[in-house]
C-alpha cells in the first residue's frame, strides 16, 4: 500500500484524496469485496465534503462529526447545499453505518452508491468553485 502526504489545508489535494479513494471503491467492488468498497466510498464521500467545507469556510472539519455540523450550518445560509446534505446523510447511514459497521444492505444499492460517488465528488467540487484536476 503506498502512503502519499495529503495537506488537510488544501482542498484541491482533499479533493484529489476523495477521487483516488472513489477509484478504489470501484475496484474493491468489482473484486466483490462489497463492505470495503461501501467504507471507501463513504471515506471519499467524506474527503470531499471536508474539501468543500474548507472552500467554503476557510476550516477544514477534524471529524465525521464536526462535516456533518458544518455542512449543515453551510446548508441554512445556502439552500442550494440542501440536495448535497441529503445524499451525504444517507450516504452515512448505508454506507458506513449499515454496510460497513453491520454488514446489513441490498447489493444494487451500495453498487448504486458506490458509482454514484464520482458524481458526489464533482458536485462538491462545482460548489466549492474548485475545478478537478485532469
Amino acid at each position: 500500500m503506498t502512503t502519499i502526504d495529503i495537506d488537510d489545508t488544501d482542498a484541491a489535494g482533499i479533493f484529489e484524496d476523495a477521487r483516488r479513494m472513489g477509484d478504489a471503491a470501484l475496484e474493491r467492488m468489482a473484486a466483490g469485496d462489497v463492505r470495503d468498497a461501501a467504507e471507501k466510498a463513504w471515506c471519499a464521500t467524506m474527503r470531499a465534503t471536508e474539501a468543500l467545507v474548507l472552500a467554503r469556510t476557510g476550516q477544514a472539519p477534524d471529524s465525521s462529526s464536526a462535516a456533518s455540523r458544518r455542512l449543515r450550518s453551510l446548508v441554512r445560509n445556502d439552500q442550494s447545499l440542501s440536495g448535497l446534505l441529503e445524499r451525504y446523510v444517507a450516504r452515512q447511514r448505508v454506507l458506513h453505518g449499515n454496510c460497513f459497521y453491520h454488514n446489513i444492505y441490498n447489493p444494487q444499492d451500495i453498487d448504486f452508491l458506490v458509482r454514484d460517488t464520482a458524481d458526489y465528488v464533482r458536485v462538491c467540487e462545482r460548489l466549492a468553485g474548485s475545478m478537478p484536476r485532469a
